[in-house]
């Protein structure tokens, strides 16, 4: 019978914990499950925070299996500044093309009185959760298990041209239709920070600048969607 290492589940269980997190939205309103606790409410405005506890909870409970060596300042700039980079490319197709505006989706002034606390509880999955937990995934696992089935063997960045595009691919595949050429560019980009610097701070300093930003843009736009 298999059974997972240590690695491997520090590594892939925080972010399986996630995608169950987003099925279990979309199940939820498919059973017509829109009351939580006798209040109308979708599913996303309290699964959501559930996802944000469970997730680095998991990943606290995992911490000293990450290798966050050869952090320096300068390669955490550079993550910063990929970050940028990425943000622009996200906000493009509304500031530059005319994309239709995106107002649907998680906006935290549904419930009256509480949108300070889920304007926090937002910003928090999207600058820490998401960060950290897709970064171990995509650029701690599958960029080197791809390359060795004992991953943790390779340094962090390691990785073979299948690899290199596989996880672009992939990356871009579980985001949104609208959303996938900036999602693959941003997949080759964070896959460059990763392969570049060796450093697993910088690709989650790159991923948390480029949604600090988009949560910025966010609240000043009011375009719910892109959360």
């Amino acid at each position: 019978m298999f059974k997972p290492s240590r690695a491997l589940l520090a590594y892939t269980l925080p972010f399986v914990l996630f995608m169950v997190g987003l099925a279990a939205v979309s199940a939820a309103k498919a059973l017509g499950i829109t009351s939580f606790c006798g209040v109308v409410l979708d599913p996303m405005y309290w699964i959501y925070p559930i996802q944000s506890i469970v997730c680095p909870a998991a990943v606290l409970w995992f911490w000293k299996n990450y290798d966050f060596s050869g952090t320096t300042d300068w390669k955490l700039l550079i993550g910063a500044a990929i970050g940028l980079l990425v943000l622009g490319l996200w906000v493009a197709p509304q500031e530059l093309f005319h994309q239709p505006r995106r107002m649907d989706g998680f906006d935290p002034g549904v419930v009256a009185g509480l949108t300070p606390w889920m304007l926090v509880a937002r910003f928090a999955r999207i600058v820490l959760v998401v960060p950290l937990v897709e970064e171990l995934f995509w650029r701690g696992f599958l960029l080197r298990y791809l390359v060795n089935e004992d991953f943790t063997k390779l340094p962090f960045g390691s990785s073979s041209r299948f690899s290199f595009w596989v996880v672009a691919v992939a990356f871009t595949l579980v985001h949104s239709p609208a959303d996938w050429p900036a999602a693959f560019l941003t997949g080759v980009l964070f896959n460059l920070v990763a392969t570049r610097t060796k450093s697993l701070a910088a690709c989650v300093t790159a991923h948390a600048m480029a949604n600090l930003g988009l949560g910025f843009y966010i609240c000043a736009t009011r375009q719910w969607g892109f959360w």
